[in-house]
């Protein structure tokens, strides 16, 4: 498209030059050719038959030569905007905008000068022409070469600026301390306010103490728990998906099964990554506590001043420890740290170590207990299979 407009241009260009040539050459046609009939003024901008002929025939002249050598023209400027990028590329971006900057002033003074000394008999035309190339030559040599010089005169502007931001910034401090000191005379911290994490929502356990009464308050969910829990319920990993899915279902059921309030926190913080320490942030903003189960949360939480409600500390406390010859009914999902061992999960996330359960990898199988470690952490049951 570029290519032919850059074509009717050129040819247009070459019509007008023809044109004007030929029209110098009519009185020649009417000298050599005598006849009243090119004489004829045919009223048109006061011509006569012979200049308007020899225009025709060079406007006609003119536009073909210009259509038929347009593609060598155009390759021609290709190639000159090519060399002239090139050289361009391989200059400093501030050269080129003082050589700029430089060029526009030369041009400006050969002006002022080209109009003084453009009435100076036959040579007067062609002294701007001459101006204009040598002060805009001048006016980029020396913006170039000057350049730190130049721009050291201007120095006071930089620091009226940094001047300027100084003040702008103080006053936004100012204005965000007097929000922050009016924010803090209506504050949002709620003790009440219990928070969920991950890892005791999956546990499920948090569904029946909110169903017994013995929580008080509201049940604050943050929406980058509920971001995690989707993530694991979409998990390409079997064991993940169902406890992701179980998570969800226990969240359904406490909202329509218990008797407390529960609330949708949508606020998140993009600084930081992991979840866990978003849920400390949290606890710090509202003032409430975190439920979990997830022993190193636990700690963390402590050592920043948010206080914990630790679902498996409070199973230690109520519930009976599994006695030595116990039986139960497990499934064996995968293998334990030692050789021959396998691992299988209560309901509760329960760790249950089973002596010799490799061999029962991925079937529901009647395990005895041997022995149970309960702590902070949680619990684990040590079995061997019955049979």
């Amino acid at each position: 498209m570029l290519d032919k407009v850059l074509r009717f241009f050129i040819a247009a260009f070459m019509a007008l030059a023809g044109g004007a040539l030929m029209q110098l050459a009519s009185p020649l046609l009417a000298l050599f050719i005598s006849t009243e009939i090119l004489k004829i003024d045919m009223g048109i901008f006061r011509i006569t038959l012979a200049k308007f002929l020899c225009i025709l025939v060079g406007v006609v002249a003119g536009g073909a030569i210009g259509f038929l050598s347009s593609p060598y023209f155009i390759a021609k400027l290709k190639r000159f905007s090519i060399w002239v990028e090139g050289q361009l590329s391989k200059m400093p971006i501030h050269d080129v905008i003082a050589g700029a900057f430089g060029l526009a002033i030369g041009l400006i003074i050969a002006n002022l000068l080209g109009a003084a000394f453009s009435r100076i008999p036959i040579v007067g035309d062609y002294i701007p022409v001459i101006f204009s190339i040598v002060f805009g030559y001048l006016g980029i040599h020396i913006m170039i070469k000057k350049r730190k010089e130049i721009v050291g005169l201007f120095d006071f502007i930089p620091r009226f600026l940094r001047d300027y931001n100084k003040n702008r910034e103080e006053k936004a401090v100012a204005a965000a301390a007097v929000a922050a000191m009016a924010q803090s005379e209506q504050p949002e911290a709620d003790p009440l306010y219990k928070l969920l994490d991950t890892s005791v929502i999956i546990d499920g356990r948090i569904a029946d103490i909110c169903k017994s009464g013995f929580i008080e308050g509201t049940l604050l969910i943050p929406v980058f728990v509920l971001e995690e829990l989707q993530h694991i319920a979409d998990s390409s990993d079997l064991l993940k998906r169902t406890r992701g899915r179980r998570g969800l279902d226990i969240l359904q059921k406490i909202r329509t099964e218990s008797h407390m309030k529960v609330e949708i926190d949508n606020r998140d913080f993009d600084d930081i990554s992991e979840v866990d320490s978003k849920l400390v942030r949290l606890g710090q903003l509202v003032g409430g506590k975190i439920i979990t189960n997830d022993y190193n949360l636990n700690k963390v939480s402590e050592l920043r001043g948010v206080p914990v409600l630790n679902i498996n500390e409070l199973s230690n406390a109520v519930k009976p420890v599994v006695i030595p010859g116990e039986s139960m009914r497990v499934t064996v999902v995968k293998d334990g740290k030692e050789q021959g061992q396998g691992v299988a999960y209560l309901d509760d996330g329960t760790m249950i170590v089973i002596e010799g359960g490799h061999r029962h990898l991925n079937a529901t199988i009647d395990v005895e207990v041997t022995s149970a470690l309960q702590t902070a952490a949680g619990r684990m049951i040590f079995a061997k299979p019955m049979r």
